[in-house]
C-alpha cells in the first residue's frame, strides 16, 4: 500500500527533528526517526491500527511515543500521513478536517 504525506506532516515532522537535535541531540532524532519508520511498516500491514478520531473524515490516529501522536486516513489504495502532534499541546490545535 501507498503511503503519502501531506505539506503539514511533512512541516511537523521537520518542526520535531528541529526541537529533538537543538534540545536533545542527534540520538533523540534518530530515536525519532526509527519510532515513525517502524511505525510506517506496521501500518502497511495493519492500516487500521489507529483509534479512530474522526470517524466522519476517516481519519485515525496513534500514539508513536510519549509525546508524539501521528495522525493518518485509509484510502482505498493508499495511506495518508495527516500530521504529527504533540499531545503536550493543547488537545484542541489538533485542527484535523483542513487539507493541506
Amino acid at each position: 500500500m501507498k503511503i503519502s504525506v501531506t505539506k503539514r506532516a511533512n512541516h511537523d515532522f521537520l518542526r520535531i527533528q528541529d526541537y529533538l537535535l537543538t534540545n536533545w541531540g542527534d540520538s533523540s532524532v534518530l530515536k525519532f526517526k526509527n519510532q515513525v519508520n517502524d511505525f510506517l511498516d506496521i501500518l502497511e500491514i495493519f492500516p487500521e491500527i489507529g483509534t479512530l478520531e474522526v470517524p466522519e473524515k476517516n481519519i485515525r490516529g496513534f500514539q508513536i511515543n510519549s509525546h508524539i501522536r501521528i495522525f493518518y486516513t485509509v484510502k482505498s489504495d493508499s495511506l495518508v500521513i495527516l500530521s504529527f502532534f504533540n499531545v503536550l499541546q493543547n488537545s484542541e490545535k489538533k485542527n484535523l478536517g483542513n487539507k493541506n
